[in-house]
């Protein structure tokens, strides 16, 4: 017998977190085995809802990293197709809650429904679960104290967030601090002939949403360290006349080769927006004051890696 949570948990948010833990705390407290049965890719992506300019808070694997760490024993992904999606409420409940994973208990968010019954109400499906053998455990709204008790946290209000360059209150909401993780590549190198030699990354994941364009400090994994740095996102108007957006770090006190390599990002405050600069002295000259700062906050964050 299994206790589980469904749904999509795009960023595993603190809202997200307060559904997964009481499904952890009960399987726990009745001797189960505790499980998240999520999609993938999102409904949205395969049902195009504004497909081409939707994007992810989490990967696949960031996403089953989160859960997991919160102590629920098993995630299960299902192939989110048009033809899953037709499936109803009850189809869902016992075809593959009840037979094919178990459930016996399942733990929702106060707005969550499932299956393609738009127009039922969170009761309605209760009993459509009651009826399967399924006994539904509602959790209430989750508020953020960042923003106001009031203020009901979503993957939604996240990523606005985000694009709009609110960084620590996404992290609030969050729980943790927004990341990305890509591979180095080859750029023009002149960050090095600026005195501020830089990571160019080309994310893993094409469809990660990417903060507002701007200079961020930042925590960078590379190598099995972790290490200080700026981050900008943007086009780089100063010294390129191409419209195309990169994501360059500047790692601070380190100076290996790590071209092919993996490197994480996680951001901690945006510190200015990009800007084009008259000549490469005056571009030079910003970025030894971003680093400054950069250094100064994340020294005194006091705050480690995830």
């Amino acid at each position: 017998m299994v206790v589980a949570s469904t749904g999509f948990f795009d960023g595993v948010h603190k809202g997200h977190r307060a559904v997964l833990e009481r499904a952890r705390d009960i399987a726990r407290k009745q001797g189960m085995e505790s499980a998240v049965i999520t999609f993938w890719p999102h409904p949205r992506a395969v049902l195009q809802q504004d497909a081409a300019k939707f994007r992810l808070l989490t990967t696949l694997e960031e996403k089953r990293k989160l859960i997991l760490s919160l102590g629920i024993d098993n995630v299960h992904v299902l192939e989110f197709d048009k033809e899953f999606a037709k499936q109803s409420t009850e189809q869902f409940f016992v075809n593959y809650l009840r037979e094919k994973f178990d459930v016996t208990i399942l733990v929702v968010g106060y707005d969550h429904r499932v299956g393609s019954d738009l127009n039922q109400t969170q009761e309605e499906m209760f009993g459509i679960a009651r009826k399967a053998g399924i006994e539904p455990v509602r959790i209430k709204e989750f508020g953020n104290g960042f923003m106001g008790e009031h203020t009901i946290i979503s993957s939604t209000k996240i990523r606005e967030c985000i694009v709009n360059g609110k960084i620590d209150i996404a992290n609030d909401m969050l729980g943790y601090r927004y990341g990305m993780e890509g591979v180095v590549v080859e750029g023009q190198r002149l960050g090095r002939k600026l005195g501020f030699p830089t990571a160019n990354m080309m994310l893993y994941e094409p469809l990660k949403l990417l903060p507002e364009d701007g200079v961020y400090a930042v925590w960078v994994e590379s190598l099995g360290k972790t290490y200080k740095g700026i981050t900008n996102i943007g086009t780089r108007p100063t010294v390129s006349d191409v419209n195309e957006k990169t994501i360059e770090t500047h790692i601070i006190d380190f100076d290996e080769d790590i071209y092919g390599l993996s490197l994480k990002l996680e951001f901690v405050y945006r510190l200015r927006d990009e800007q084009k600069f008259s000549s490469l002295p005056e571009l030079s000259e910003q970025l030894a004051k971003d680093r400054e700062k950069a250094l100064s906050l994340l020294t005194d964050s006091h705050v480690k890696l995830r």
